[in-house]
C-alpha cells in the first residue's frame, strides 16, 4: 500500500483496477511493466501526448512526456503515458485530405476519454502541438473533468530567407507569387529548404499559437507554459511543472470544469481578439463549452471580441512571430494588459490552483511597445476577430481583420460561385475571377464537405497574386489561422444544411460590413424562399463509409463549435464520481 498520505484513494477512478483482493489480476499487468507496489497505490496520471511523425509540430513531444512524467513522480503520482493521433494542417492542406482535420478533433477527444476511462486513470496532463490537437485535448479534459493540466508543445523557430523571417504562410503565399510570375521556382525550392529550420508549431498566430494562447487564458495550462519554442531546454521546467501541478489539483479536487467556466471564455476569447488570433478559435472555444455544458456560441465569442482592442503585432495580420512574443514575456503580459482595462476575470481558477489574479499579480514583464502595445494605446480599437450576421448568414460567419484598415473593412461586389474549393484554386491559378468580387465556395462546411476545409492554399494564391485586398471571399468552410486577406468563413447554416450561401447565383450583390458587422446579399425573403423552394438538396459526396461519413452524421452548425455529440447537458453520470 502507498504510504503517501495527501491522496484518498478511496474517491479516485483508478481504485477500480487497482485495490482489493479482486483487483488481484489487474495488479499483475501492472507487475508485468515492473511499477511498484507503492506506485501502483498512488493516483494515476494520464500523460497524453499527440507525438507522431507526420510533422515538426509533434515530434518533440515525446520528449517532453518524459519530463512531465517526472513532475508527475515527483508530485507523489504514477504517470501512464499514452498517444493519440494527429492531423496536421499544413500537410493536409490543399487536397482531400484536409477532410480529416476536424473530425480529428473530436477523435483526439473521443480517443484520450476512452483511455482514461478504460484504465481507469484519475488525472491527466495533455501534450498537444498542432491545430486541433489542442482543442481536442482540452475538450477531453473537460468532458472527463479529471483534474487537468494541458501544456503546448511549443512553436517552431522562424526560418530566414533574404534577410528577413519567413513562416510556412511565406511558402504557401510563395506558390501565389509563382503562379503570377513574380517568383522563379528556382527560388521557390530555395525558400521551401529553410522557412522550417526547427520542431515546433507553425510559429505566427495561426491556430496552433492561437489555442496555445488559450489554454493559458482558459486557465487549463501553467502561466508562460505556452510561449517558449518548441527546441528551447526550458519548456522542461514547465513540463515539470505541469505534473508536479496536476498531483496538486487532485489533492485540492480541482476539476476541469472548476477551471473551464464562462468567465474562462471569455477571458481566452479577449486574448484571441487582441491578439490577431486564428478564426478558427470561433469553432473550438463553442466546442470546448460545450463538453462543460455552458452555453456559448459564435454570437457570444463575436460579442467579446467587438470590444476588445487589438494591440498584440502578431503574423499573419502583423510584423511577428511566437518567439518574439516569448522574448517579450508570453501571453502573461498580454493578459496583464487587458487586466489593466478590466478586460480580464481575475477571480477564475488555473491549473496552478490560484486564480488568474494571483497568477498575473506574479507577472513582473510589461508592453514592450513593439510586439505588444499598451491596451490603452492598442493598434486598432477593435479586437482582430469580427463575428458577421445577415441574410446571408443566419447563424453567423466570422471574419479576421487584424491588420485590415478600416477602409477595407466593408466589401460590396457581384457573387462568383463556386461549388467546391478545387473549382475556385483552379479558377485562381488561370485568374480568370476579376477584381471587385466575392468569391463564393460553398459545400464545403462540417457536413457538407464534408470535414470543414481550410482555404490556405486558395487565399494564400490570392495573396500572392497581390489581389488579398482586391476581391473578398466567403464560404462555409474554415480558414487557416494563416489565411490574410478578407475572408469570411464558419457561413452558417451551411449549404448541406440549406443555408442562404447554397441559394447564391453568380452576380448576386454581396455586401461584406466587418465594421456594422454586417453579411447580406442584396435579395428579398421572397426571393430566397422562391430559390429554397427549387433547391435540389446538399450536393452528394463521395464519403458513403468509414470516419469521415460518421463524422458528416453527427456533426452539428459551426454556430455551436461543430460538435458531434450531445455535451454535458446531457449526461447522466460524471466520470470521475463514478
Amino acid at each position: 500500500m502507498s504510504t503517501n498520505q495527501r491522496f484518498d484513494k478511496s474517491k479516485l477512478p483508478s481504485r477500480h483496477v487497482t485495490e482489493g483482493p479482486s483487483r488481484a489480476p489487474h495488479r499483475s499487468y501492472f507487475y508485468a511493466m515492473g511499477i511498484t507496489e507503492e506506485e501502483i497505490h498512488q493516483p494515476w496520471v494520464g500523460v497524453a501526448t499527440c507525438w507522431n511523425e507526420a510533422a515538426p509540430c509533434n515530434i518533440a513531444l515525446n520528449r517532453q512526456a518524459q519530463i512531465v512524467k517526472h513532475g508527475v513522480k515527483k508530485g507523489g503520482g504514477t504517470p501512464r503515458e499514452f498517444t493519440t493521433i494527429t492531423v496536421t494542417d499544413g500537410i493536409a492542406m490543399g487536397h482531400e485530405g484536409m477532410r480529416s482535420s476536424l473530425a480529428s478533433r473530436d477523435a483526439i477527444a473521443d480517443t484520450v476519454e476512452l483511455t482514461m476511462r478504460g484504465h481507469c486513470y484519475d488525472a491527466i496532463v495533455g501534450l498537444a502541438g498542432c491545430d486541433k490537437s489542442l482543442p481536442g485535448m482540452m475538450m477531453a479534459m473537460v468532458r472527463l473533468n479529471v483534474p487537468s493540466v494541458f501544456i503546448y508543445g511549443g512553436s517552431i523557430l522562424p526560418g530566414r530567407y533574404q534577410g528577413q523571417d519567413i513562416t510556412v504562410q511565406d511558402m504557401f503565399e510563395a506558390v501565389g507569387k509563382v503562379q503570377a510570375g513574380t517568383m522563379s521556382e528556382a527560388e521557390l525550392e530555395i525558400m521551401e529548404r529553410v522557412a522550417c529550420p526547427s520542431s515546433g508549431a507553425c510559429g505566427a498566430q495561426y491556430t496552433a499559437n492561437t489555442m496555445a494562447c488559450v489554454s493559458e487564458a482558459i486557465g487549463l495550462a501553467l502561466m508562460n507554459s505556452s510561449s517558449a519554442p518548441a527546441p528551447y531546454e526550458s519548456r522542461d521546467q514547465y513540463g515539470e511543472a505541469s505534473g508536479v501541478a496536476v498531483m496538486n489539483l487532485i489533492e485540492k479536487n480541482i476539476r476541469a470544469r472548476d477551471v473551464v467556466t464562462r468567465k474562462a471564455l471569455e477571458n481566452a476569447a479577449r486574448v484571441v481578439a487582441c491578439t490577431g488570433g486564428s478564426t478558427n478559435a470561433a469553432l473550438h472555444l463553442p466546442a470546448i463549452a460545450h463538453e462543460a455544458g455552458i452555453d456559448f456560441d459564435l454570437f457570444d465569442v463575436a460579442d467579446i471580441m467587438r470590444d476588445t482592442p487589438y494591440f498584440v503585432d502578431l503574423r499573419p495580420g502583423g510584423k511577428y512571430v511566437a518567439k518574439d512574443l516569448h522574448e517579450v514575456g508570453g501571453v502573461a503580459v498580454v493578459m496583464k494588459e487587458l487586466s489593466k482595462i478590466g478586460l480580464m476575470h481575475l477571480d477564475c481558477v488555473t491549473a496552478s490552483g490560484r486564480s488568474m489574479g494571483e497568477e498575473l499579480e506574479l507577472i513582473k514583464g510589461e508592453a514592450d511597445g513593439r510586439v505588444i502595445y499598451p491596451a490603452a494605446t492598442p493598434l486598432t480599437n477593435t479586437g482582430g476577430v469580427v463575428g458577421l450576421k445577415g441574410n446571408l448568414a443566419p447563424d453567423g460567419a466570422i471574419v479576421k481583420v487584424a491588420g485590415i484598415a478600416t477602409q477595407h473593412q466593408r466589401f460590396v461586389g457581384p457573387a462568383r460561385v463556386f461549388e467546391c474549393e478545387e473549382d475556385a484554386f483552379a479558377a485562381v491559378q488561370a485568374r480568370t475571377y476579376k477584381e471587385g468580387e466575392v468569391i463564393v465556395i460553398r459545400n464545403e462546411g462540417p457536413a457538407g464537405g464534408p470535414g470543414m476545409r481550410e482555404m490556405l492554399a486558395t487565399t494564400a494564391a490570392l495573396s500572392g497574386q497581390g489581389m488579398g485586398k482586391k476581391v473578398a471571399l466567403i464560404t462555409d468552410g474554415r480558414f487557416s489561422g494563416a489565411t490574410r486577406g478578407f475572408c469570411v468563413g464558419h457561413v452558417g447554416p451551411e449549404a448541406a444544411h440549406g443555408g442562404p450561401i447554397a441559394l447564391l447565383q453568380d452576380g448576386d450583390i454581396i455586401t461584406v460590413d466587418a465594421v456594422t458587422g454586417e453579411l447580406s446579399v442584396a435579395l428579398t425573403d421572397e426571393e430566397l424562399a422562391g430559390r429554397k423552394a427549387k433547391w435540389k438538396g446538399p450536393r452528394p459526396t463521395q464519403y458513403t463509409t468509414g470516419a469521415i461519413w460518421k463524422f458528416a452524421k453527427l456533426v452539428g452548425g459551426a454556430r455551436w463549435g461543430a460538435v458531434s455529440h450531445p455535451g454535458a447537458k446531457a449526461e447522466r453520470h460524471v466520470y470521475m464520481d463514478q
